[in-house]
């Protein structure tokens, strides 16, 4: 039986937003960490991801971490934040709570967690200062919250400057690209003392169609996300997680 259980939680960053398969499925991080740390260790692990686009801070706790718990992992990742933090009045402190009642549940049931700070998309979002402050301030309370638990795995990619380019993300400039998903990959393996493909850090860039920029973009991406905020939904209504049960990830030849 495979000695690593890993689950995933989270919102569109490990749902896996952006990384799109040619069959119309997202993979992302998650996915990729799955297939590298079983590349690296040498053996199969199982998996599992059970978060979904749009959703909040504790909707994901409140839906996702006891789920994810009753498998019986070794290991699992959560991030969140980053979809409260577009809105005007988000509690940073709220926030954090979400992630030590995380850690606390991860240790009574003995459970490694690895915790991510998403990659940073202000540079290139409309009022991109006000978003780059909120999450510093999230990084800060975070790294705060867990300064004294060694046992934590980190795995920040908000100060990653290289990262926050626009070759690393998708059209919509609010998720990354598959070359995106692949840089925050290679930081969890290597924060887990897994050896990456060494390409995973910067895949070369492939051509992509013009960017939408003015009035399309602001009709194409922000005026669907302001829609959804008007009248209450998320594009995860109605979504099921992708990898609910485990799935064996075998070793494989890179």
């Amino acid at each position: 039986m495979p000695s690593v259980r890993f689950v995933a939680i989270g919102d569109s960053f490990t749902e896996g937003v952006g990384d799109d398969l040619p069959d119309g499925h997202v993979r992302g991080w998650a996915d990729l960490v799955a297939e590298g740390w079983a590349a690296s260790s040498g053996a199969s692990i199982e998996y599992a991801n059970l978060a979904i686009r749009g959703r909040l801070v504790w909707p994901i706790v409140e839906q996702q971490l006891e789920p994810a718990l009753a498998l019986r992992p070794t290991h699992l990742s959560f991030n969140g934040g980053g979809n409260d933090i577009l809105r005007p009045r988000a509690s940073v402190t709220r926030i954090v709570d979400a992630f030590s009642h995380v850690l606390r549940r991860c240790d009574e049931e003995g459970v490694a967690l690895i915790l991510l700070s998403g990659a940073n998309p202000s540079a290139q979002l409309p009022l991109g200062r006000v978003f780059q402050r909120r999450g510093d301030l999230l990084s800060a309370a975070v790294e705060q919250r867990i300064a004294d638990r060694p046992d934590v795995v980190r795995a920040y990619n908000w100060p990653d400057t290289e990262l926050s380019r626009p070759a690393y993300w998708s059209e919509d400039r609010l998720h990354m690209n598959a070359r995106g998903h692949h840089r925050v990959a290679a930081r969890v393996l290597e924060a887990l003392g897994q050896q990456p493909a060494p390409e995973w850090w910067s895949l070369p860039e492939t051509p992509e169609r013009a960017r939408p920029g003015g009035r399309a973009y602001y009709r194409e991406h922000v005026g669907p996300w302001v829609r959804r905020r008007l009248t209450g939904t998320s594009s995860g209504d109605g979504r099921q997680a992708k990898y609910a049960e485990w799935t064996r990830i075998e070793p494989s030849a890179r």
